[in-house]
């Protein structure tokens, strides 16, 4: 029996998630791999997130530290510099919104919180990064989306291996599940993290079983927006590849996605109505 909890608590407001939600990407770095998440001055930024909003997103999910493989590190200070005023620029202006904050610091996941209005930690290490990180939730009780890496961005991609992915994943995930609700943490939110050390044959074989994420009893997330997974197999860039997003996203809604985080709000918005569409003559 499906036992995952069916709301998320964003500060006492209950957000329903049987219907699948969608989370939007602003990254405000010099160098993400999808050059359409990158904005850098406040013009720029506050009409990408109107659009996605306009169009339909959930969440707002800002970072300022790029994850692709091979990214180079920046200093929490960097980090801070990019990042935390967007935050409160976006908090400011969209006071509706839920903004999620993309680091792996705790440091930096206090100050957006506390100080600069997000209400979401999404955090690439799920707690391997920062030590302090698990203490700051159980300390702040807001959401957490752990998602699972192999290796650091630098390294993620050096011959990744598994003995099998989704089974070693789902260990690795229960493991900081239990240690999380004894802290008191209640909000988790996983993401197997596609593309995060793992091969093109790891991501599909995760795509494929995603259902068995669902066993962990808490709401699970996909970002394949723009990934290579996509671009690759389909011989294009990654600005050419949202109709192979549109594809996969929708087999991760079938699969039981809760929400998909995208950098195209509008088409993985139809998707979701579509889907819930077909759901409903069922």
């Amino acid at each position: 029996m499906d036992t995952r909890p069916r709301y998320i608590n964003i500060r006492g407001n209950l957000i329903n998630i049987d219907e699948p939600r969608v989370m939007g990407v602003i990254n405000i770095t010099p160098d993400s791999f999808y050059i359409g998440s990158r904005h850098h001055d406040e013009i720029s930024i506050l009409n990408a997130a109107a659009e996605m909003l306009t169009d339909g997103a959930d969440f707002i999910d800002v970072g300022g530290y790029s994850s692709r493989p091979g990214a180079a590190e920046i200093s929490s200070e960097e980090e801070k510099r990019r990042l935390l005023w967007a935050i409160r620029l976006l908090s400011r202006e969209f006071p509706a919104a839920v903004i999620s904050v993309d680091t792996f610091r705790a440091e930096i996941a206090r100050e957006a919180i506390c100080d600069c209005g997000a209400h979401i930690i999404n955090d690439i290490s799920g707690g391997e990064a920062d030590r302090d990180m698990f203490p700051l939730l159980a300390e702040l009780k807001v959401p957490y989306i752990m998602m699972h890496m192999q290796g650091t961005p630098a390294t993620m991609q050096l011959n990744p291996q598994y003995d099998d992915v989704v089974a070693d994943i789902l260990q690795w995930f229960g493991k900081k599940i239990v240690h999380l609700n004894s802290l008191g943490v209640a909000d988790i939110i996983i993401d197997p993290g596609f593309g995060f050390g793992k091969t093109a044959a790891h991501n599909f074989d995760m795509l494929r079983r995603l259902s068995d994420f669902r066993v962990s009893g808490v709401p699970v997330m996909a970002g394949l927006s723009r990934k290579s997974m996509v671009w690759r197999t389909l011989g294009l860039t990654a600005e050419e590849a949202l109709n192979g997003t549109t594809v996969l996203n929708t087999i991760a809604l079938m699969n039981g996605a809760d929400i998909i985080r995208v950098h195209d709000v509008k088409a993985a918005r139809e998707a979701v109505k579509l889907l819930t569409a077909m759901r409903g003559c069922e």
